[in-house]
């Protein structure tokens, strides 16, 4: 069983700060509650690296908003239902659709520059959007754009205390509720950080696979702590592969975001063959889940690594006004977008599940927040709908901020840590322990499921746990102890689910079964696996 600390401590030996508001992680979901909270409280702001490393900084196609006349709410609601597969909870899509184009004034407000035409916002389409409502920024630049502003207000906001390079080990916890937290600061020292409230935005967990488009941070620290802390973690098993993800000899998995097939872009096999077609009538705009099963099919089909994605039959000044990034990123590596096919695969991109929240942002765990992708608000469901995680950052941000505002002030005690017992440190190359777990999940917990090999996964996995009587101390031990959390969490949770929906698909149950599955899953460090009901109603 994974323990309750994943290091021994004594807060008695330790030194203590306190503050109003803890704030775990940086993106889109960090900066803007950071920046909201300290409008009326004290807060400390804590990243494992810096405020520009996060999923936010790379995030291309832009925020999913409700701002054309064209459009409405109903809209935007039923689309996002249609890709979250029966799994979303009707009433938080109700609050996202309604309360994001607040958010996105908010992030005008403190200086976010989106592209306009003729003095109107410049939308695009993406995929399974009915309506062009995707509002970008610098053609595909929108996460470092926002990334960008923020940053600027949080760094000249005197009431926000910030704390770079430090590790968050653990949540402090008494009588169901979180005081803080206990961090490990760059010396390798500890502190213990008492709060009234703390906020976990710590993104998701890209870095379970081989494979990803998320940068190196993506460990799935929060959702780790929170579960040790014990807290419901929810629908684990709905992993979002993006399709198309840069695959070529020597360049990373850079992403080649949804809005370059919004924009007209074909999918073609190395025969040159287009093949949408044969799996959806949205063709190159259906959900995420199902190109990417297409691409495996057509990539299996063909012998081949890798599908191409031709815009060509677009202007060059089309493209390269509206994706310079990727064509300028494509270009470093010979690759002419306005010209040349580019070769492209699935990689894992976004964590649908996480810790379970209230509409407020609260877990489980009183006092405890999660925000953004480390979160399971119940708007994504099994499969999210595009550019609707960072409008769901800043609506989610805005109510954890309106019900802190709300509370009475926290206690400033917590539970202790175990003794001294951890005495053995970790011996051979972390790397490989690594690369093996992403291998592992790439094989049996990827795009495509059975049980015999989840079977083999998890008990893989489970040979791992080990490591947790171990004294860990670095970053990176730390990092593979949270990875190996989450991993096997997502391969329990995948395992119990004997269906295929969203981005959860079994080999040996290809259809969805509403009648039996049509549920959360809900896995709990105390109490184990369960499901729970899909709330339908607004």
């Amino acid at each position: 069983m994974i323990p309750r600390y994943v290091v021994d401590f004594d807060l008695d030996k330790l030194p203590r700060i306190e503050t109003d508001v803890i704030v775990i992680g940086a993106g889109i979901a960090g900066l803007y509650t950071a920046l909201k909270a300290s409008e009326t409280k004290r807060v400390l702001m804590i990243t494992k690296k810096s405020l520009f490393d996060s999923n936010t900084r790379y995030a291309q196609g832009g925020i999913a908003a409700v701002i054309s006349d064209e459009d409405s709410p109903d809209f935007l609601a039923q689309d996002t239902l249609i890709a979250g597969a029966g799994l979303c909870e009707a009433e938080a899509v109700d609050v996202l659709v309604h309360e994001g184009p607040q958010g996105v004034q908010e992030l005008i407000r403190y200086g976010t520059n989106f592209d306009e035409e003729d003095g109107q916002f410049a939308l695009t389409k993406e995929g399974a959007h009915s309506q062009r409502r995707i509002l970008h920024a610098n053609g595909d630049a929108t996460g470092f754009e926002i990334v960008r502003a923020l940053v600027e207000r949080v760094k000249a906001d005197p009431t926000l205390e910030l704390w770079d390079d430090h590790f968050v080990l653990d949540l402090l916890t008494e009588d169901g509720e979180c005081r803080g937290a206990l961090v490990q600061k760059p010396d390798g020292s500890r502190v213990a950080v008492f709060g009234s409230a703390t906020i976990l935005c710590t993104g998701g967990t890209g870095q379970l696979y081989r494979y990803t488009t998320n940068p190196e941070v993506a460990t799935g620290d929060g959702v780790a702590m929170a579960y040790r802390a014990g807290a419901d973690i929810r629908d684990m098993e709905f992993n979002q592969f993006h399709p198309t993800s840069l695959c070529y000899p020597g360049a990373p998995r850079f992403l080649i975001s949804e809005a370059v097939r919004g924009e007209g872009a074909y999918l073609r096999n190395i025969r040159g063959e287009r093949f949408m077609e044969n799996y959806h009538p949205q063709l190159e705009l259906a959900p995420r889940d199902v190109v990417a099963r297409a691409i495996v099919s057509e990539m299996e089909s063909t012998k081949s690594t890798y599908v191409y994605i031709d815009i060509t039959h677009e202007t060059p000044e089309l493209i390269k006004h509206r994706f310079p990034t990727i064509y300028e990123f494509c270009l470093n590596y010979g690759l002419d977008m306005t010209t040349d096919w580019i070769p492209v695969a699935p990689a894992a991109h976004y964590m649908m599940g996480g810790v379970k929240t209230d509409l407020h942002g609260e877990t489980s765990i009183r006092r405890l927040f999660a925000c953004g992708e480390a979160s399971s608000t119940g708007v994504h469901g099994a499969n999210r709908l595009a550019s609707n995680s960072l409008s769901e950052a800043i609506v989610f941000g805005q109510r954890i901020v309106n019900a802190i505002n709300e509370m009475s002030p926290g206690k400033k005690t917590a539970d202790n840590g175990p003794a001294a017992e951890r005495n053995a440190v970790l011996t051979g190359a972390l790397i490989e322990r690594r690369l093996k777990l992403q291998k592992g999940m790439v094989r049996y917990t990827g795009l495509r499921r059975e049980r015999a090999g989840l079977q083999k996964g998890l008990d893989d996995l489970k040979k791992q746990l080990p490591l947790f009587q171990l004294n860990l101390t670095k970053r990176e031990e730390l990092e593979y102890a949270n990875l190996l959390t989450c991993a096997l969490l997502v391969t329990e949770a995948a395992l119990n689910r004997e269906e295929s929906r969203g981005g959860h698909y079994r080999e040996d149950f290809p259809q969805r079964d509403d009648q039996n599955w049509r549920k959360h899953t809900i896995l709990n460090r105390e109490s184990g696996i369960r499901t729970e009901r899909v709330d339908e109603h607004v």
